[in-house]
């Protein structure tokens, strides 16, 4: 299962991504000579060392394109953690991936947030899709369903025009679904290989964004999730990786040609992210087992954890935010 600019993304992680820090900072008043402000404030802080589970894991392999709900731990969503308060109300959302990992997380803070939502995913990933548009129909938003396979030209048409005919129209666009199967040596990887994980990662995003540009008004968003991997990439992800640094340069090249339009396109840059991606065939068993046991925090992010950086990203107050990265990769990851 996505980097540098005049805002950029270590400054971002840094805390100087002014609208995510100041939604997240939430002063602190004492109501009572009884309670002292240190006190009250420290009962809101969770440690990110400890907030989720940490290496090693169990969690079984599967096929690809996996299920989160055969793995575990299970990955945290924001199914019972993420709380809205309307910063997209009235909005309309299409984003691929949407069964599980970053998009899953994405679609239901972008529902608890007032937003309808369209959801692309793979047949085979029905059931955790199901799980999605009930989440999100829980929230009075509208769900659409829309399986199939983004390697398509003719269905990244199609998907679009089901999307906007179902919502209504059509004003946020999160090109998130991602291919990423591991492979030793550049021997072991077949055309087959190479070209499921170009269609997937760089021809889908082009044929959907140029499907939906002619429905996206002034105020849209695009966003794209790239990864640590344009920066960093792995021996073993020599496809993935490359389609990883495409999309951030995608994002930051779009980004000049729609500005004068009132579309702002930005990035999302993973670290290791528990998702399905890793147990179906993006890692290898023993790397699984120890999944983002390398990183500062010493354990694998959360889709939960990126959720409201996508919420930033598509909501108004973002407004001067157009052709920028937003890093989170726990330490890792940035130039």
């Amino acid at each position: 299962m996505y980097q540098e600019n005049q805002l950029s993304s270590r400054q971002v992680i840094g805390g100087s991504g002014g609208s995510i820090a100041t939604a997240m900072a939430t002063p602190v008043l004492a109501t009572s000579g009884t309670q002292h402000p240190d006190a009250a404030a420290s009962a809101v802080l969770s440690d990110p060392t400890t907030k989720y589970p940490r290496p090693p894991f169990n969690t079984p392999m599967q096929p690809f394109p996996g299920l989160a709900s055969q793995m575990d731990p299970r990955p945290d969503h924001g199914e019972t953690s993420y709380k809205g308060s309307g910063r997209l109300a009235g909005r309309k959302a299409l984003i691929t991936g949407g069964d599980s990992g970053m998009g899953r997380a994405d679609a239901i803070a972008y529902a608890r947030e007032g937003a309808d939502v369209a959801i692309n995913y793979l047949p085979a990933e029905e059931p955790d899709a199901r799980e999605v548009i009930a989440l999100i129909k829980a929230e009075g938003r509208k769900a659409i369903a829309i399986p199939g396979d983004i390697r398509d030209e003719a269905f990244c048409k199609r998907l679009v025009d089901e999307a906007v005919k179902g919502l209504g129209g059509l004003d946020i666009l999160v090109s998130n679904a991602g291919r990423q199967q591991a492979r030793e040596s550049i021997l072991d990887m077949t055309t087959e290989d190479f070209d499921a994980t170009m269609k997937t990662n760089i021809y889908a995003p082009f044929w959907i964004i140029k499907a939906a540009l002619p429905h996206m008004p002034p105020g849209s968003t695009i966003i794209g999730t790239t990864s640590e991997q344009a920066y960093d990439p792995s021996p073993n992800l020599y496809d993935y990786a490359q389609t990883k640094a495409a999309t951030m340069n995608y994002v930051k090249s779009l980004a000049k040609q729609l500005g004068p339009k009132g579309i702002r396109v930005n990035g999302v840059a993973p670290g290791p992210i528990w998702t399905p991606l890793q147990p179906s065939g993006g890692a290898t068993e023993e790397k699984v087992k120890n999944f983002g046991g390398s990183t500062a925090l010493g354990r694998p992010g959360q889709p939960a954890e990126l959720a409201s950086i996508y919420v930033q990203l598509a909501a108004n107050d973002a407004s001067f935010a157009t052709g920028q990265v937003y890093g989170s990769a726990g330490g890792n990851g940035q130039p």
